[in-house]
């Protein structure tokens, strides 16, 4: 494997070959530690020898399950809590489930850890909604592993790789539990979207406040804004912060995060980010800065359109695929905006992802 450093180079010239054509691009910001950054794992359950339980990946390519019984990716309470789940089920004799017979009960593990709490929830993901000795279970896990403050039941019977199923039981504790980013505290559920690396996700939104110059006076527009985290982060600089996410449950979860906080000068909306910035711009009101985070796909022409149209002052991108974010550069630069800088940051320790963060102006 490539040493660290070697790492940081190689996504560091990476950003520049696809994005220092536009401006500056900033030495990337690395990990002091780049081990055991991770607060989710999921694991999938599998036959062992002699009937055994065992839990791991997939190899690359099949749906051959590997045993995994610590990642150096992974905060160590994850590894933890997975074997102490693989202990409880054994002893509660529940049988992995079978892709190819339809038979079985346990699909696959998923854990979060907190890292301002310290707290594990543990989401086990089952074929059918019945789980004999479920208490059971729930004593003998929490006896192995007492940082589980939390046990959720998803029931999942789809022909699907999704890992979770849209119906849930609460098995022991409050269903989630809470952690917090650059002040602000979050509810974390099993199906929440949360950022994996919680250290440089910090390091990631301070650049991005960092980028939107606020003052305190202006009003930010807050795209694609999933459950809240960077709106939220920025509510404390801002006069008013406006959320827009397509995903209804996200929308929920960002309004609870808001009234979790008291921060009252933020409010979320479920739309399209593009619809939403076109009825801004059509009914005269105006953001002073406007913060897109799209997904891997990238934005959108409607989108870039609409942003285009509504005109703010200056405009954060952050992307976790800067090939796409290439593009939509292109499609803004055309239309007389101007990159001020590019700060890639490494989010994802010894994988090829990259994020950057580009701060853009009207010219």
């Amino acid at each position: 494997a490539l040493p660290y450093p070697g790492q940081l180079q190689k996504k560091q010239a990476h950003v520049q070959k696809l994005l220092g054509g536009f401006g500056p691009v900033r030495p990337i910001l690395g990990m002091a530690d780049p081990w055991h950054y991770r607060n989710k794992a999921v694991s999938t359950f599998a036959a062992g020898p002699g009937r055994s339980l065992r839990s791991g990946i997939y190899a690359q390519g099949t749906h051959k399950v590997v045993p995994v019984e610590a990642c150096l990716l992974h905060h160590p309470a994850l590894d933890e809590a997975i074997a102490a789940v693989r202990t409880a089920a054994a002893a509660c004799r529940y049988e992995p489930f079978n892709e190819d017979t339809r038979t079985g009960l346990l699909r696959h593990v998923l854990v979060r850890h907190s890292r301002a709490a310290g707290e594990v929830l543990v989401c086990l993901v089952t074929a059918t909604p019945e789980l004999p000795g479920s208490r059971a279970f729930v004593a003998k896990l929490r006896q192995l592993c007492p940082q589980v403050s939390t046990v959720v039941q998803n029931i999942n019977p789809r022909h699907s790789s999704a890992v979770l199923g849209s119906a849930e039981k609460i098995l022991y504790g409050r269903g989630c539990i809470q952690d917090s980013l650059c002040g602000v505290r979050f509810q974390v559920s099993a199906s929440s979207f949360y950022q994996v690396n919680p250290v440089q996700t910090e390091l990631l939104y301070n650049q991005v406040i960092a980028a939107a110059a606020l003052t305190g006076a202006e009003t930010l527009l807050d795209a694609y804004c999933g459950v809240g985290t960077i709106g939220l982060s920025c509510a404390g600089r801002a006069r008013h912060v406006l959320g827009v996410e397509v995903n209804r449950s996200a929308v929920q979860c960002a309004v609870q995060n808001a009234r979790l906080n008291g921060i009252r000068n933020a409010r979320f909306v479920c739309a399209d980010a593009g619809k939403a910035m076109l009825d801004l711009a059509a009914s005269g009101q105006r953001p002073d800065v406007v913060i897109l985070d799209p997904p891997r796909a990238g934005s959108t022409p409607e989108f870039l359109t609409a942003l285009d149209a509504l005109a703010p002052r200056r405009a954060v991108y952050v992307s976790c695929e800067p090939a796409t974010q290439r593009r939509d550069l292109e499609f803004l630069v055309q239309r007389g905006w101007h990159v001020e800088h590019i700060q890639p940051v490494d989010l994802f320790p010894h994988t090829e992802h990259v994020e950057s963060i580009v701060q853009i102006t009207r010219m």
